[in-house]
């Protein structure tokens, strides 16, 4: 199991959650970031760094959510690796 980042993170990208992870297993997509369930270690440092609550334990992903678990395991093979803080994305209204 794994760590999951959700709907909130789309159109925002804040990195707090990154420059935690002991593992280094965010990626950074265009609109979000996308944590890689092969190298999650489930240590739930990121889930309290998130400033817009996005980031779920795998079985706790809301259902309206849920494709968000699949989401994360694709594009991370795809999206570089991000391990440094970066400005957020401006939020969508």
């Amino acid at each position: 199991m794994a760590f999951v980042v959700t709907e909130p993170c789309f159109g925002c990208k804040y990195t707090d959650c990154v420059v935690v992870c002991p593992c280094d297993c965010f990626h950074e997509g265009e609109q979000m970031l996308y944590i890689d369930p092969e190298h999650c270690v489930d240590c739930e440092a990121c889930v309290h760094e998130c400033p817009v609550e996005a980031i779920y334990y795998e079985d706790n992903v809301p259902e309206e959510w849920r494709g968000y678990v699949a989401l994360n395991a694709e594009m991370a093979k795809v999206c570089p690796s991000i391990t440094e803080r970066k400005e957020p994305l401006a939020r969508q209204a």
